[in-house]
């Protein structure tokens, strides 16, 4: 791929060698940004795990305390809970009507699209005709990111501010939008720390030593670097 002279001019002067600390890191991302728009900002991590062995997937959830600063849409399926769903502000509130769209294609676009899908635990059972579907696209709700839950109102309240989801991919590596460029550092430092942290708490009973083997950040556009945390 080719990149742009912006681009491979920024990069001249990072080095690839160092591990910088959390904060030159957000130091340098910020003074080098590349973009007109305000970058979201990601966390790139390589682990230790095998991810083909069903005993070192990693999955879980983090909070944090000072959002994405991206909007997600969330989408409910009840039988049990759509007033409090829609109390809470979900995008998409539905039953079996809200299956047959994802069936048929139609819940990922207009006004039915959703980032996040939650789920009460009687509609999982309707929902198995369509976990392949939902599986490859990591929409379907699990009760170990707490997507599965009676707790309609806090769920929804706590995925507006700021609780994701995270899970490895085929590479074993997990990454994760932290928050924009334009946040203050003592924010973004916060949050990449709090997003680690559960990282680390997330291991995989199966792995043994340790499960962190490299740690990047960068902006959207931006270049990658390395730290340590």
């Amino acid at each position: 791929m080719e990149r742009s002279k912006k681009y491979r001019a920024v990069a001249e002067k990072i080095d690839k060698n160092k591990i910088y600390s959390l904060e030159e890191a957000v130091n340098l991302m910020k003074e080098n940004k590349l973009a007109k728009f305000d970058e979201s900002v990601e966390v790139h991590i390589k682990t230790n795990i095998d991810p083909k062995k069903g005993d070192q997937q990693i999955r879980g959830i983090v909070d944090l305390p000072h959002g994405t600063g991206k909007s997600k849409l969330i989408a409910v399926i009840t039988s049990t809970h759509a007033k409090d769903a829609k109390e809470a502000g979900a995008d998409v509130v539905g039953g079996e009507e809200l299956i047959e769209k994802i069936k048929s294609g139609k819940a990922f676009s207009g006004k039915d699209k959703f980032d996040i899908l939650i789920a009460t635990p009687e509609m999982m059972p309707k929902l198995a005709p369509v976990a392949k579907i939902l599986g490859p696209k990591g929409l379907m709700p699990n009760p170990k990111t707490e997507t599965v839950t009676t707790k309609i109102k806090e769920t929804v309240a706590a995925l507006k501010k700021g609780k994701a989801a995270f899970k490895n991919d085929d590479g074993g590596n997990v990454h994760q939008i932290v928050g924009k460029i334009s946040f203050e550092d003592a924010k973004l430092n916060e949050n990449i720390k709090t997003f680690v942290s559960s990282l680390e708490k997330s291991k995989p009973s199966g792995l043994k030593g340790k499960l962190i083997s490299g740690i990047n950040i960068c902006s959207t556009m931006g270049v990658g670097i390395r730290i340590s945390l």
